[in-house]
C-alpha cells in the first residue's frame, strides 16, 4: 500500500507503508532532546519549596526530562527546516557518542546529588536528613514516566503525518503538512480543553458527594441544643457530611475552654451546612442564618463568617486559635461548596466556590447591619487556602463602606486571589514579596511565622484584614507568568523557610512549583500550606484586637494548642487521613 511518507523535516511526502511508520516509532532519540532533557532532568532534583518523596521526585524528573526533549527536538526540527547550516544529515557515531557520554554522566551526577539537596530543604522545615538510598528508584520512575510520554509524542506525530498524507492527495505538500499538525493539535486542545476539564471537575465532584452520602455518620448526632445536627437544629446531622460533622463535634467545652484560657468561659457555637441540605447556594445559605439565629450566634462577642477549602474542611488550627483566645465567646458559621482538594480546584475552575462564599456572607451580613450597633457582635472573614480566595470575593468593599465588617484573617491566599494579587504587587517601594507592606498598615496587614513588618503599635482603620501566609508556601506563590523570568519572592532576598540552596530555571522551577501546590499540604506543621495555632493566635490578635492576655500566657496558649494539632495531626497520618 503506497500513499505518503514523511520527509527529512518530519512532514509528508509521496510514499507511505506500514513498516515507515513502524520505523517511525522506533527511530533512534535525538541528540539535542537527549542533551537538553538531561539539563531540565537536572535541574529539577534541585531544591525548591517542598521536600518530595520519592514517587514525586521520579516523576517532576521523567517530565523535566519529556519537556527538554521535547525543546531540544523542536529546536532540531526548526534549525533543518530553515535550512541553516548544517542542516543536512545527522551527527556522526564519532561526535554523538562523547555526547551521549556526557548525558549519562549529568544524569547519574544529578541522581546522586538529589538526596543531598532534598536534605537542604528538609533541614530548612526541620526534617530529618534522608538517607539518598532511592535514586535508584528515581531514576527508574523518571525513564518510565519518559518512556511513556515519548511513546505518546510519536503516536501523535505519526497521526499527524497519516492526516497530511491523505490531504497532500489535493493539496500543496506543505499545505497539506500544515493542516495536518494543526488538525493533532485542534484534537489534543479539544481533549484537554478547559470546557471538558471543568465538566470532569463536576462529575467528579458529583461523585464525591454521593459517595460521602453514602457513608454513615462516624459519630452519633449531638444532643445539645445549641448544636448544629442536633434533634432540634434545622440541619439533619446526616446532611452536615464527614467535614461538618467534625468540624461541629470538635468544639471545646465551656469546661475545656477556662482550663487552658481561664475563667469566666462560654462554649464556642459553631454552625454548619453541608451540601445535601438545601437545592441551592441561596437556600443553604438562608438556611444557615436560621441555624445562626436559632443557636444565638448573634448575642457573641464575635461572630466568624468562614468559607471551607474545597473538601469543605475548616481548619481547626485556625478556629480553635480563636475561640480559646475570647474565651469561648465565639460564634462561627460555614457553609459547604464542594468536595475536591483546593490545589485541584484551583488548577481546573478558580472561581469554584464563589457563588456559595458570597450568598453565605451577604446573608449573615444583611441581617447583621440590621441589628443596633451596641448589641450586635463585632463581624469577621476567614479563609484557607481555596476558602481565602473566595471569602476575599465575598466582600464588595464598595456595598459594606457605609458599615463594614470589623475585619478578616485570611490564610494561605493561593496566587489566583485577585486582591491579594493587587496587594501585593502594590505593596510600598523596598518591602519585601513574601511579606509585603501596604501603605500604613492601617487597613492590611501581612504576616508569617515571625510576626508582621508593621509596628505593633501602628493605628488600625475601621476593618482590619490580616494575610497569613508562609514564603515555603506554593500554593500561595505559584505564578505560571514566572515560567521564563525569576518571582520576586525568590530574588534577591528570601524567606526564612526557604531553602538558601533553591535556584531558579526557566520553564522547570514552574514545574517544581506546581508539584509543591500537590506536596504542600504534606509539609510539617509551620510550613508549605500547613497552618500553625500558635501563628493563628498572633494573627487573630492582630485582627480582633484581644485584651486580657500576658505575652507569657499568648505563648503558653499558643504551645499547648500546637502541641494538641501536632497529635492530631500525626494519629490523622497513622489512620491513612489528612
Amino acid at each position: 500500500m503506497h500513499g505518503a511518507t514523511t520527509d527529512r523535516y518530519g512532514f509528508a511526502s509521496r510514499t507511505w507503508s506500514q513498516a515507515a511508520a513502524q520505523a517511525r516509532l522506533a527511530r533512534p532519540l535525538s541528540p539535542a532532546g537527549l542533551l537538553l532533557g538531561s539539563l531540565f532532568l537536572v535541574a529539577s532534583l534541585t531544591p525548591s519549596l517542598i521536600p518530595r518523596t520519592t514517587a514525586m521526585q521520579g516523576l517532576l524528573a521523567g517530565l523535566s526530562f519529556a519537556a527538554g526533549y521535547a525543546f531540544g527536538v523542536f529546536v532540531r526540527w526548526l534549525w533543518a527546516y530553515l535550512e541553516l547550516p548544517p542542516s543536512r544529515g545527522s551527527l556522526t557515531p564519532r561526535t554523538k557518542d562523547p555526547l551521549y557520554v556526557i548525558c549519562l554522566v549529568l544524569v547519574v551526577w544529578a541522581l546522586w546529588r538529589a538526596p543531598h539537596w532534598q536534605n537542604h530543604v528538609r533541614a530548612v522545615f526541620s526534617m530529618p536528613a534522608a538517607d539518598g538510598s532511592d535514586s535508584l528508584e528515581v531514576g527508574a520512575i523518571s525513564l518510565l514516566v519518559f518512556a511513556l510520554l515519548l511513546a505518546a509524542a510519536r503516536l501523535l506525530r505519526l497521526l499527524s503525518a497519516r492526516f497530511s498524507r491523505g490531504l497532500a492527495k489535493v493539496l500543496p505538500r506543505r499545505v497539506a503538512n500544515v493542516l495536518g499538525v494543526g488538525a493533532v493539535i485542534v484534537l489534543v486542545l479539544v481533549l484537554s480543553n478547559n470546557v471538558v476539564l471543568r465538566v470532569a471537575l463536576r462529575l467528579i465532584d458529583s461523585s464525591f458527594q454521593q459517595a460521602d452520602a453514602l457513608i454513615p455518620p462516624d459519630m452519633a448526632p449531638p444532643q445539645e441544643t445549641y448544636r448544629t445536627g442536633s434533634p432540634n437544629s434545622l440541619v439533619a446531622w446526616e446532611n452536615l457530611g464527614r467535614m461538618g460533622r467534625r468540624f461541629v463535634s470538635s468544639a471545646p467545652t465551656a469546661e475545656g475552654v477556662a482550663n487552658l484560657a481561664g475563667a469566666p468561659a462560654q462554649t464556642p457555637l459553631r454552625v454548619y451546612v453541608g451540601l445535601p441540605s438545601a437545592d441551592s447556594a441561596r437556600d443553604r445559605a438562608q438556611l444557615a442564618l436560621e441555624e445562626l439565629k436559632r443557636v444565638g450566634g448573634f448575642s457573641r462577642s464575635v461572630l466568624i463568617v468562614i468559607t471551607p477549602t474545597g473538601t469543605g474542611w475548616v481548619d481547626p488550627a485556625a478556629i480553635d486559635a480563636v475561640e480559646y483566645l475570647h474565651r469561648g465567646d465565639v460564634a462561627s458559621v460555614a457553609m459547604q461548596y464542594s468536595y475536591l482538594s483546593s490545589p485541584l480546584s484551583l488548577l481546573i475552575q478558580p472561581e469554584y466556590g464563589e457563588e456559595t462564599s458570597r450568598a453565605l456572607f451577604q446573608a449573615v451580613y444583611g441581617y447583621w447591619r440590621t441589628l443596633p450597633r451596641e448589641r450586635r457582635p463585632k463581624l469577621y472573614l476567614h479563609g484557607l487556602s481555596l476558602g481565602a480566595m473566595n471569602s476575599e470575593r465575598s466582600l464588595e468593599l464598595f456595598d459594606v463602606l457605609g458599615d463594614p465588617p470589623h475585619g478578616a484573617l485570611w490564610s494561605g491566599p493561593p496566587f489566583a486571589a485577585r486582591e491579594w494579587r493587587r496587594l501585593t504587587a502594590e505593596r510600598n517601594p523596598g518591602s519585601l514579596a513574601w511579606l509585603p507592606e501596604f501603605r500604613d498598615g492601617a487597613f492590611v496587614r501581612f504576616m508569617n511565622q515571625h510576626g508582621t513588618p508593621v509596628p505593633d503599635n501602628a493605628p488600625w482603620g475601621p476593618m482590619r484584614v490580616v494575610y497569613l501566609q508562609y514564603a515555603s508556601d506554593a500554593v500561595t506563590f505559584f505564578d505560571h507568568r514566572d515560567l521564563f523570568h525569576a518571582p520576586a519572592w525568590l530574588y534577591p532576598v528570601r524567606g526564612p523557610d526557604v531553602a538558601p540552596q533553591m535556584r531558579w530555571y526557566p520553564v522547570v522551577s514552574t514545574m517544581q512549583l506546581t508539584l509543591d501546590m500537590m506536596l504542600a499540604n504534606g509539609a510539617p506543621m509551620g510550613y508549605g500550606h500547613v497552618y500553625a495555632p500558635s501563628h493563628y493566635v498572633a494573627a487573630w490578635r492582630l485582627v480582633t484586637g484581644v485584651e486580657g492576655w500576658s505575652p507569657q500566657d499568648l505563648a503558653r496558649l499558643g504551645r499547648v494548642l500546637d502541641e494538641r494539632r501536632a497529635a492530631e495531626l500525626a494519629r490523622d497520618e497513622n489512620e491513612g487521613g489528612g
